[in-house]
């Protein structure tokens, strides 16, 4: 593939979702910025991607509660990304009101209210991604597949199960892989892929257009009363005008049998995607070295455990078993158990903690015991608590998911 061809592409990452079904872990921040696997936000996925296909002209469009999203592109992919010299950045890009006093109304919306940006930049075409999506994919070769078709859209697509065809869009393609027919979030007979009538072709919300085209298609949608959103609008207006769409086909770089794609939009998924890393084998790797992942990481010191059963205590034991655990923790004499700990977690003596999620700076206190709970930044667990042995006691307090996940909101005090 030639190299110019991604030197004519700019990237544009919708990062300013709200997430309202992870709440409370979106309280204080957007779905992009929500931590994922102890170390990572759930951005850093589409980042890595973005660095490991070439792609190093970026533009990140934030909305709400975008403070600790900016801070963390800031400090970690900024010294990455960002060399004018060589012709390469990452821009953050809040709303600009340049089309009108309002907050993005839709996707296409958001591309739209900064249309200013492609009138700048001038790129031949325009990849858009989701910030809020956790997978491995190499943009490289979805450009390539896109131009070898002289299409005006190239959309990605990847099979799911039919149940799952009202949360996405469905495309319907032919033999050439052109799409024919689109359905955004069907609820009644979804169309199926042929000859596999379990499963459907979902649009992943990745887009390439070329750019006289998305400035066109995006001026004249925002001149009507829609959604003004791809699914809903752009690309089935599209397919019906007899554009040259194409559906390519999602390629995984994460080399598992099952291609991995995420959208972890409600905290069961986000908890399920989560638990799965301790895994003995995950279905998402983070540990290929050919398809690195990247994040920003404060300095700190390693992870330690202490107490081995002294003085005859066996009960005594600083231990993580089957569990990913970040630097700077200390497991003080508490027993760890299929878990994730981020940065400066500290588990004091004869706690147990199991099958959780603690994010930074969270101190479970003396004798208290967790089990399936997701305990957000910087709370404190006081001394012989219990977290989600009783339901009903924690949905008096907590927030419980419908299959018995206990979120416990950043720094909640609890007494």
């Amino acid at each position: 593939m030639p190299a110019d061809l991604l030197k004519e592409t700019l990237t544009l990452i919708l990062a300013g979702g709200q997430g309202e079904r992870l709440y409370p872990l979106t309280r204080d921040r957007a779905k992009p910025a929500v931590p994922f696997g102890g170390i990572y936000r759930i951005i850093d996925f589409t980042l890595s991607n973005c660095l490991n296909s070439g792609c190093n002209r970026l533009y990140v469009l934030t909305q709400y509660k975008s403070f600790s999203l900016e801070r963390h592109i800031h400090l970690g992919w900024d010294p990455i990304f960002n060399n004018m010299e060589l012709g390469q950045y990452i821009h953050i890009l809040p709303p600009q009101m340049r089309q009108g006093p309002q907050w993005y109304q839709g996707t296409a919306d958001a591309i739209y209210q900064n249309i200013y940006t492609l009138e700048r930049e001038r790129p031949q075409r325009v990849l858009i991604l989701a910030g809020d999506h956790v997978y491995k994919m190499n943009y490289h070769d979805m450009v390539q597949f896109h131009v070898e078709r002289n299409a005006v859209l190239t959309v990605a697509c990847v099979p799911i199960e039919k149940a799952r065809a009202n949360q996405l869009g469905i495309a319907v393609t032919d033999p050439s892989k052109r799409i024919t027919g689109f359905q955004e979030k069907p609820k009644d007979h979804p169309a199926t892929i042929p000859g596999d009538p379990e499963h459907c072709l979902a649009s992943m919300g990745i887009y390439i257009f070329e750019t006289e085209e998305l400035v066109r298609r995006l001026s004249r949608d925002a001149r009507r009363d829609t959604a003004h959103d791809f699914g809903k609008n752009i690309i089935p207006e599209m397919i019906e005008d007899g554009a040259r769409v194409y559906a390519y086909p999602f390629k995984d770089e994460n080399k598992k049998d099952m291609p991995y794609w995420r959208d972890v939009g409600t905290i069961d998924s986000y908890y399920d995607a989560n638990l799965d890393l301790v895994t003995v084998n995950p279905l998402f790797n983070l540990y290929d070295n050919d398809w690195p992942l990247r994040t920003y990481q404060e300095q700190g010191p390693p992870a330690k455990f202490v107490f081995a059963g002294y003085g005859g205590d066996a009960s005594r034991r600083g231990q993580a078993l089957d569990s990913l655990v970040a630097h700077g923790v200390i497991v003080s004499g508490g027993t760890v158990e299929r878990s994730i700990l981020s940065p400066a977690v500290r588990v004091n003596s004869y706690s147990h903690v199991e099958e959780s999620i603690l994010m930074e700076g969270v101190n479970i206190g003396r004798h208290a015991h967790l089990r399936r709970a997701i305990i957000d930044k910087g709370v404190r667990i006081p001394e012989g608590t219990k977290i989600g042995y009783d339901l009903e006691e924690d949905r008096r307090r907590f927030i419980v998911t419908e299959s018995g996940v206990v979120v416990v909101p950043k720094e909640m005090a609890l007494e």
